[in-house]
């Protein structure tokens, strides 16, 4: 049952960076598209012809687009460190078990968790 409590917080954890991440994108494309929009308005007479839901669209594609490039990036991030932590603690209690004379089975390293609490 541990496992299962353990799996879920990291899952919550996991969202939580997401969704922070995606909204500090979405916010950095935003400002980006607006930025674009506001520069081609003024510099290129073609852009100054589009109507407003054009410039709207564009801006919002550039949201978009940052929105979902920040959350996953993050995602990818915080999963490269989990790998890293669980790839951790596992070379620990394999290299544990081999001193005790145990080969590190999944069996014999979810025991040896148990057995510290991690």
């Amino acid at each position: 049952m541990e496992a299962r409590s353990r799996q879920r917080q990291d899952i919550e954890q996991a969202y939580q960076i997401q969704a922070r991440a995606a909204v500090e994108g979405a916010a950095r494309g935003a400002a980006i598209g607006l930025g674009l929009a506001i520069l081609g308005h003024y510099l290129w007479p073609v852009f100054r012809r589009q109507t407003l839901a054009f410039k709207a669209f564009l801006t919002s594609g550039c949201t978009i687009a940052g929105l979902t490039f920040g959350a996953e990036n993050a995602l990818l991030a915080h999963e490269a460190v989990k790998r890293k932590e669980e790839n951790l603690i596992r070379r620990e209690a394999r290299i544990d078990l081999a001193r005790q004379g145990l080969v590190g089975t999944e069996t014999e390293i979810a025991k040896w968790r148990a057995a510290r609490g991690l």
